[in-house]
């Protein structure tokens, strides 16, 4: 009479890592995860090694954790993943206070993100 284990979030050949409270705005993050969509793991690391952007090392170490995730804990072969998703999310928005001319404020944002990247394992064609 143990409680029930949840269904699993993704599919059998799939295995998912998600990264909340990064501190850039979803649209400079979106930049990047458009970078690795739809690309074999491999290629999708080293475009993230050599890209400009200062939030790739936190999308690096996602992709690294999500191909872990699916060697460790799902038993997939890694020379097989593709990264099938990587989507971007809202999360909070700091908000702050910029003193201006004649005594007034102008607000500032500071928006934070959340990132989820699932890889898929495909069969190779003959």
């Amino acid at each position: 009479m143990g409680q029930s284990t949840n269904p699993r979030r993704v599919a059998d050949n799939e295995a998912r890592a998600k990264l909340r409270m990064i501190r850039t705005s979803p649209q400079k993050l979106n930049l990047v995860a458009a970078l690795i969509r739809g690309k074999k793991v491999e290629r999708a690391l080293a475009d993230l090694e050599f890209s400009r952007k200062r939030i790739s090392k936190e999308v690096k170490k996602t992709l690294e954790s999500a191909i872990a995730n699916a060697e460790n804990n799902h038993g997939l072969d890694i020379d097989s993943l593709v990264v099938s998703e990587a989507f971007v999310g809202k999360n909070l928005v700091m908000k702050r206070f910029r003193a201006r001319a004649r005594g007034r404020g102008a607000k500032i944002l500071k928006p934070f993100s959340e990132l989820t990247i699932v890889v898929r394992e495909v069969e190779e064609a003959a």
